[in-house]
This record gives C-alpha cells, sequence and structure tokens, in this order.
C-alpha cells in the first residue's frame, strides 16, 4: 500500500510461457499440463516423448503400473496386471502423463494378456528408441491360471544396473 507521497504504480504483465528450460512442457507436448480425454483404444492414444535430460548417461528408467487393466476378447471381462516396465534411454525419454494415458486406453480394449504386453513394448520402443527395455506383465489368474509375460528387446547394455522387478509369483491362497 502505497504511503502518503508515493504513487501506486500499477504494469501489466504478459503470462509468463513456460519452456522446457524453464521447467515447463516441451512446446509439442499435446496432453501435460492439459485436461485430456482418456483415449478411446491403444491406436488412438498418443505416446509423447521429451529428449533425455542425461543423455550419454547410462540409466534405467522404470514404471510399475499395479492396477493395470484390459478386456478377456473372449467373455468382455475385465483383465488385472501388475506390469514392471524397465527401459535404458537413448534420445528421448517416455513423457509418463501420455504412458498413463496410453495404459489407461486399455480398459475397453479386448486382447489377449501376450498381446498387451507385447503391444505396450512395442509402443514404447518406436516412441522412443530406447537403448533397451524390458517390460513384465504379471497378470492375475483367468480360470484359474495366472499368466506371466515377459519381453526385452535384447541382451541388457554392459554396467546398466537392473533391479529385481519386486513383484513376487502369484502363490494363491497357500
Amino acid at each position: 500500500m502505497p504511503t502518503t507521497g508515493q504513487k501506486k504504480i500499477t504494469t501489466k504483465r504478459r503470462p509468463r510461457t513456460l519452456t522446457a528450460a524453464k521447467g515447463g512442457a516441451e512446446p509439442s507436448l499435446r496432453q501435460l499440463g492439459r485436461v485430456t480425454e482418456t483415449p478411446l483404444s491403444p491406436e488412438a492414444a498418443v505416446l509423447e516423448t521429451v529428449p533425455n535430460p542425461q543423455p550419454g548417461v547410462l540409466y534405467l528408467a522404470r514404471f510399475t503400473a499395479p492396477e493395470f487393466t484390459s478386456l478377456c476378447p473372449v467373455t468382455g471381462q475385465p483383465d488385472f496386471a501388475h506390469l514392471v516396465i524397465d527401459y535404458a534411454p537413448a534420445k528421448k525419454i517416455i513423457e509418463s502423463k501420455s504412458l498413463k494415458l496410453f495404459l489407461t486406453s486399455f480398459r475397453n480394449h479386448g486382447a489377449f494378456h501376450e498381446d498387451c504386453t507385447i503391444r505396450i513394448a512395442r509402443r514404447i520402443i518406436a516412441a522412443a528408441k530406447p537403448g533397451w527395455l524390458r517390460i513384465a506383465g504379471y497378470w492375475y489368474p483367468r480360470g484359474g491360471i495366472p499368466i506371466d509375460v515377459f519381453y526385452q528387446t535384447g541382451e541388457p547394455p554392459k554396467g546398466l544396473w537392473i533391479p529385481d522387478t519386486g513383484v513376487a509369483a502369484y502363490r494363491g491362497r497357500g
């Protein structure tokens, strides 16, 4: 508040535009920081990437989705899985909101466990072109049989620390 003899100065400030350098979203990102509807299908989902902030450094990034759901392609009943996605980024990293939306798009998608798991891996590979990727799909029992699906792009890079997925094999009630 101005005191006696002081004049209040008002200025119009332009809205601050956040750029990647200022901690904002990449200009090419269409989902991060915006209200985004769940894609109707995995094909309609957009998996976005950003430049790797640590290019040339060998490291592992992990996404864990313990509540992944899809539909049985025969019965239409829901299937549940705990997914663990490990990858060694190269030039790009996966933007996590777009990954969440992509994974959520499977909720109304009918496919077998093997197809869902491998399809997710292939989309990440196509989008980010990682140096290495592994996905573990721990599917809850269907018809009394749990189905676990594992895929990796090849031998992991030498020197890459790869922790255990941390998901125990299904044991039932025993």
